[in-house]
C-alpha cells in the first residue's frame, strides 16, 4: 500500500486594526503644539466649558485674581487676548470662576505669553479643598506657548482658575483657553479606542485542503505566549535564595526587569578601583534563564546623596577620570545584554556632575554611553513629570529641553529614550495624559521605568487608574513596577505578603494581564467560515496557533490537528503566510 502525503495548509495574513472601539462620547484631542507660535491657535474643543474663550468679547467671564490689574487687548493681526499687569505676587493674575465634578475628569489647554523674557507660568484651580495645580509651560516674550494639562477634584463645587509665575515683573498675556469635562466612561473609551489601535492587530487566518479548495468549521485556537507590550516588574538579590519570590514571579508574564540597587555606582564599586559586579552578574544570568530583557540602572545619579562616599569629594580631572571609568567598566561590561541606560538619573532635579564638571556633564556622559554600546536604548529618568504637577523643575517642556540638549550634543545621535519613573502618591490621570502628550513630540520611546503608589486607602485603585492610562496612551512603549521584594518591605509598594500571596496591589496586576491578552491560559477560540476564514483580534505578541479539521477531512488522510507559532504586531505586512501539516 502506497503511504500518501497529504498536506493541510493554513493561509494566515494580519494586518493593523484601525477601527475603534465605538462608543458615542466626545472624542479626546491628543495634540500638542510645542513651538512658540506668532499667533495662538484655536482653544480645543471650542473652550469647552470656559466663557469668552478666546476674548473675542472683551473681558466677559473674566476678572482679576490676587490684585492684579488686567486689560483686553488687540494685536496688529486682529488678535484678541486679555493681560495681567502690575503683578506683586506670584500668583497676580485673570481668573475664571467654573464648576468642577468631582465625578468628572478635565483637560485643559491654554496660550500663553509674557512680555519680557521668559518664565514658567501655572495654571491653578482654587477649590474648596484647596489649591489643584493642572499644568505649566515655559512661556516667551514674542510669540504663544500651548500649555496643557489636566485634573480632577475631591469635591464637587465652583473653583477658581488662575495664572501664576513666581517672576512678577512679566505681565502674562492670556488667550485661547479652554475647559473639557469628560466622563468615566467616556475617559475609558479613549482608552479602549487606543488599545484597539495601538496594541492590537486584526489576524486574517484560512485553512484550505491539499487541493485548494477552503475548509470549512476547522476550529482554530490561538494562545498567547510571549506579550509583545513590554511590561515588567523590578527585582534585587532576594529573588536568587527565594524559591517562593522566584515563582511567584516567573509565573508572570514579564519580559523585562530591571535592578533595584545591584548595577548602582554604589553597588558596584563601593571602594574606589574595588569592582565587584558579582551580585549584578547573578541577577542578570537569572533573567537570561528567564527570557528577561534588563534594563540598565542606572550609570550615573546626579543626587549628590546616592554617589559612593569616596566619590563626593572628587574634584576636576580627578573627577573625570573616576566617571570616565564608571561609564567604560559596567556599560563595556554589559553591552548586549542590556536593551537600555538610565544614564544620569533624575538630572532634572539635581545637578551634582553639572556642578563638578560643567552643564554638559549630563550630555557627554550620554556621548561615552553610546561609544561603549552603540545599541543599547540610552534613557533620561525622572520623578514627577507624570506624578506631580506641582513640581516646575520636571514640567514637560523643560524635560524635552534637557533631552534636546543632550541628543544635540556631538555623538549623540544614537537611540535615545524618555524615562519617567512614576512615584505616585495620587492618581491625577488627566494631567498624566496631557504630559504623555506633549512628551511624544519628542519622537522617541516613552517607558514608564519605576512605577509605584504610595500606601494608602486607595493605593490599588490608583495603581489600576495609572497603569490603565500607561498601556492604552500611544507614546508609551514599556511599563515596569518598582516592586521588588524585601522581607522588611518594599520600596513604596509590595505586590504580595511575604507568603507571596497577592495583595490588592498583586490583584490589579494580575487582572490587568488577563485583561490585556498576557495570560497565556486564556485562548481565542473560533471556527472556519464557508471559506475556510477566521478572523480575529489578537494584542500584540507571539502566539500558537492551533487546530483540528473536520472529522471527514481528517478520515481522507489529512491530519487532524495542526500547530504553528505566529507573531503578531503592529509593523505586519499584509503578507500572507502558509502552515503545512503533514497527513497521517
Amino acid at each position: 500500500m502506497v503511504e500518501r502525503h497529504t498536506m493541510l495548509f493554513i493561509l494566515v495574513s494580519y494586518y493593523l486594526l484601525v477601527t475603534g472601539f465605538v462608543v458615542d462620547a466626545m472624542p479626546y484631542d491628543y495634540s500638542v503644539t510645542i513651538e512658540c507660535l506668532a499667533s495662538p491657535e484655536r482653544p480645543q474643543y471650542g473652550g469647552g466649558i470656559i466663557v469668552n474663550p478666546e476674548l473675542n468679547h472683551g473681558i466677559e467671564g473674566w476678572a482679576s485674581f490676587g490684585g492684579a490689574a488686567f486689560e483686553h487687548r488687540v494685536s496688529l493681526d486682529g488678535n484678541k487676548f486679555i493681560v495681567a499687569h502690575a503683578r506683586e505676587k506670584p500668583h497676580s493674575s485673570v481668573s475664571q470662576k467654573a464648576y468642577l465634578d468631582k465625578d468628572l475628569l478635565y483637560t485643559l489647554s491654554s496660550w500663553i505669553q509674557v512680555s519680557k523674557g521668559n518664565a514658567q507660568v501655572n495654571v491653578v484651580f482654587k477649590t474648596t479643598d484647596g489649591f489643584k495645580h493642572a499644568g505649566g509651560v515655559v512661556a516667551e516674550s514674542g510669540c504663544w506657548s500651548m500649555l496643557k494639562g489636566g485634573l480632577t477634584v475631591d469635591s464637587s463645587g465652583f473653583a477658581e482658575l488662575y495664572f501664576e509665575a513666581n517672576d512678577t515683573s512679566v505681565d502674562i498675556w492670556v488667550d485661547s483657553v479652554s475647559l473639557q469635562p469628560f466622563t468615566q466612561e467616556e475617559w475609558s473609551s479613549h482608552q479602549q479606542q487606543s488599545i484597539e489601535k495601538e496594541r492590537k492587530s486584526k489576524v486574517r487566518l484560512q485553512v484550505v485542503d491539499p487541493k485548494g479548495n477552503p475548509v470549512t468549521g476547522a476550529k482554530v485556537q490561538f494562545s498567547q505566549l510571549r506579550p509583545g507590550f513590554p511590561l515588567g516588574a523590578c527585582i534585587n538579590q532576594n529573588i536568587l535564595r527565594n524559591s517562593g519570590y522566584q515563582s511567584w514571579f516567573t509565573s508572570r508574564p514579564f519580559t523585562v526587569t530591571v535592578f533595584e540597587d545591584e548595577m548602582k555606582w554604589y553597588s558596584t564599586e563601593y571602594t574606589r578601583g574595588r569592582e565587584d559586579y558579582s551580585a549584578a552578574d547573578a541577577l542578570l544570568r537569572f533573567a537570561q534563564q528567564h527570557r528577561l530583557a534588563v534594563r540598565g540602572h542606572n550609570i550615573f545619579w546626579d543626587d549628590q546623596n546616592y554617589q559612593p562616599g569616596w566619590v563626593k569629594s572628587l574634584a576636576g580631572s580627578d573627577l573625570w577620570a573616576a566617571v570616565n571609568q564608571r561609564v567604560k567598566s559596567v556599560v563595556s561590561r554589559y553591552k548586549g545584554q542590556v536593551i537600555a541606560w538610565d544614564v544620569v538619573n533624575e538630572d532634572l532635579h539635581f545637578h551634582f556632575f553639572e556642578d563638578k564638571l560643567g552643564g554638559d556633564a549630563s550630555s557627554n556622559f550620554f556621548q561615552k554611553a553610546h561609544q561603549f554600546d552603540g545599541n543599547a536604548v540610552m534613557f533620561m529618568n525622572e520623578f514627577n513629570t507624570i506624578e506631580d504637577s506641582r513640581d516646575g523643575a520636571v514640567i514637560p517642556l523643560k524635560y524635552l529641553q534637557k533631552l534636546s540638549q543632550i541628543r544635540s550634543y556631538p555623538g549623540n545621535q544614537g537611540p535615545t529614550a524618555i524615562g519617567l519613573e512614576g512615584h505616585f502618591t495620587s492618581a491625577n490621570i488627566p494631567y498624566m495624559r496631557s504630559v504623555l502628550d506633549t512628551l511624544s513630540h519628542a519622537g522617541v520611546p516613552v517607558w514608564i521605568t519605576e512605577l509605584d503608589v504610595a500606601p494608602g486607602p486607595n493605593q490599588a485603585s490608583y495603581l489600576e487608574q495609572i497603569m490603565r492610562e500607561a498601556h492604552a496612551h500611544p507614546a508609551v512603549a514599556g511599563l515596569v513596577l518598582w516592586v521588588a521584594w524585601k522581607p522588611q518591605g518594599c520600596y513604596k509598594m509590595c505586590l504580595t505578603d511575604n507568603n507571596f500571596r497577592n495583595l490588592p496591589t498583586g490583584n490589579v496586576v494580575d487582572n490587568l494581564i488577563r485583561e490585556w491578552g498576557m495570560h497565556n491560559e486564556d485562548s481565542i477560540v473560533g471556527s472556519t467560515d464557508a471559506n475556510g476564514f477566521i478572523e480575529t483580534t489578537l494584542f500584540h505578541g507571539e502566539y500558537e496557533v492551533q487546530g483540528v479539521v473536520p472529522y471527514g477531512l481528517a478520515d481522507a488522510g489529512v491530519n487532524s490537528s495542526f500547530s504553528r507559532r505566529i507573531t503578531v504586531s503592529a509593523h505586519d505586512d499584509h503578507s500572507t503566510e502558509q502552515i503545512r501539516t503533514i497527513s497521517h
